[in-house]
């Protein structure tokens, strides 16, 4: 129905439950794969699989019958804004139900807390004692993971896009759309994607099994890696597999922040497809740069051996910069220069269309080229100098929209650090964690917080705020933050 002017629109928000309803029963369904595993362990938890997992499908399968007689053939734009929400919204709160029947005997603060930075990749946790863990609560972590990761590339590769968030619609207009000229279905690219996901998953885990992980472990970290996510089995994150296999870790970490949408352009004839993009070219020099600043720190102020300086260094800057998230040491005892650095490289990110967070690298190379277009115009007034990007002119719009979420994220970050604080946690640990929260990068700085610590320890307050933290960093701010205006619900 079409409201009159100046009226509240009534949304109908049945094709966005519909949706929904089926993705938690997907999630539902998902319960049983840890179902299994438990009942090989024999560790006695597989009724709260089998229950959380009744509880879900049944729950997900009633909002969608509720729904069905809703559906539409297209979304209009505020639904489609709603359903990118609503999503990171419902999902977390189901894929908790494990956590609170489960051995982990978790509080709802904990176990929304650990589901939502297991589907928005974060990868901070509130658990303790992993190591003796039951596997299929571990396995859960990593399946949650896992699933948004994937979850995180269908939305930076349809919705954002559509929703012209942060400079996104770059990808979607005309002068940068490759992609079409050689798959011209939307649908068998998605396939492509979710294939070569999964592939990814499967070589990166032959590979640690190869190393000298256990199947389980090499299943669960290959979930986590792929996903950037990272989510570990042990208590000492990726510190247990010092050697080798940080190095495989750190090349699959890279692989999985490369847009995926470049691997299908690869394997359908396009050889120069990752070669090309400026933003590969520009993930890879960053961590390059970064990784040779830590190797002369550690050799000359740490005294580490070539070999072992180079290892940790690549692994921790992969990490921290991709937005995985894993720790093989702590690296707060590197000095203040390192704590800096890693604080900062948290704030880059991976390249659009991966399974990275955080700001971006096209972000700065957009602000870059900004930037260098105003310097030039201070120079020469009477010159004409527009900003490009990959060598085509950028739009007013998308530079706008660039700048818009540039400020939105410092403003945000801001306000989480400051409520943090209310909540009496020092300055280190408010602040880093507002942004490990905001940039779904996982360990913050600090004793606390850090690479030798995890979120346990924080009040109720502090973890609430930081969960909502991680949904906003996830949906890239302003798809949670335009749902709260008053036209958006207006027609």
């Amino acid at each position: 129905m079409a409201a009159q002017a100046g009226e509240p629109f009534a949304m109908d928000v049945r094709p966005v439950g519909y949706v929904i309803g089926l993705l938690v029963a997907v999630l539902g369904a998902a319960m049983l794969v840890p179902l299994l595993v438990d009942i090989a362990e024999g560790r006695g938890q597989w009724p709260v699989f089998l229950q959380s997992s009744i509880i879900t499908m049944l729950g997900g399968t009633a909002i969608a019958l509720s729904c069905a007689n809703g559906v539409r053939a297209g979304l209009t734009i505020q639904q489609t804004f709603l359903l990118t929400t609503s999503v990171w919204v419902a999902l977390p709160l189901f894929g908790a139900i494990p956590f609170v029947l489960g051995a982990t005997d978790a509080r709802a603060v904990d176990a929304v807390f650990e589901a939502m930075s297991g589907l928005t990749t974060t990868g901070g946790t509130v658990f303790t004692g992993l190591d003796t863990m039951p596997k299929g609560l571990l396995l859960w972590r990593a399946i949650l993971q896992w699933l948004g990761g994937i979850g995180v590339i269908v939305v930076a590769m349809v919705f954002l896009p559509e929703l012209r968030v942060g400079g996104m619609q770059i990808f979607k207009s005309e002068s940068f759309d490759t992609l079409g000229k050689i798959l011209p279905r939307a649908g068998q690219i998605a396939t492509q994607i979710s294939g070569l996901y999964v592939l990814f998953t499967l070589i990166c885990a032959m590979v640690y099994l190869y190393f000298g992980m256990s199947v389980f472990d090499a299943t669960a970290h290959a979930m986590t890696t792929i996903s950037t996510g990272g989510f570990a089995n042990y208590d000492a994150s990726f510190g247990v597999f010092a050697g080798p296999m940080e190095y495989v870790a750190a090349i699959f970490m890279i692989l999985a922040a490369l847009p995926f949408v470049r691997y299908v352009q690869l394997i359908n004839g396009n050889p120069v497809a990752l070669r090309r993009d400026p933003q590969v070219r520009g993930f890879v020099m960053t961590i390059f740069v970064l990784v040779i600043l830590l190797v002369v720190l550690l050799e000359e102020g740490v005294h580490l051996g070539n070999e072992q300086a180079f290892r940790e260094a690549l692994f921790n800057v992969t990490s921290i910069i991709s937005g995985t998230g894993f720790s093989s040491v702590d690296y707060m005892q590197w000095g203040s220069f390192a704590v800096a650095l890693f604080f900062f490289m948290g704030l880059i990110g991976g390249c659009a269309g991966s399974t990275a967070c955080s700001v971006k690298i096209f972000r700065y190379q957009l602000l870059f080229a900004s930037i260098r277009a105003q310097l030039r115009r201070i120079r020469s007034p009477h010159g004409i100098f527009t900003p490009r990007y990959d060598g085509r002119p950028v739009t007013e719009e998308v530079l706008a929209s660039v700048m818009s979420f540039f400020v939105f994220f410092i403003v945000t970050l801001g306000l989480v650090s400051v409520a943090l604080s209310m909540t009496g946690l020092d300055f280190v640990t408010s602040i880093s964690g507002a942004a490990t929260a905001l940039a779904n990068v996982g360990p913050g700085l600090g004793d606390i917080i850090g690479p030798a610590g995890n979120f346990a320890t924080l009040n109720d307050p502090a973890k609430w705020i930081l969960t909502l933290a991680m949904l906003l960093g996830r949906l890239e701010l302003m798809v949670v933050y335009v749902i709260f205006t008053v036209k958006f619900w207006r027609a």
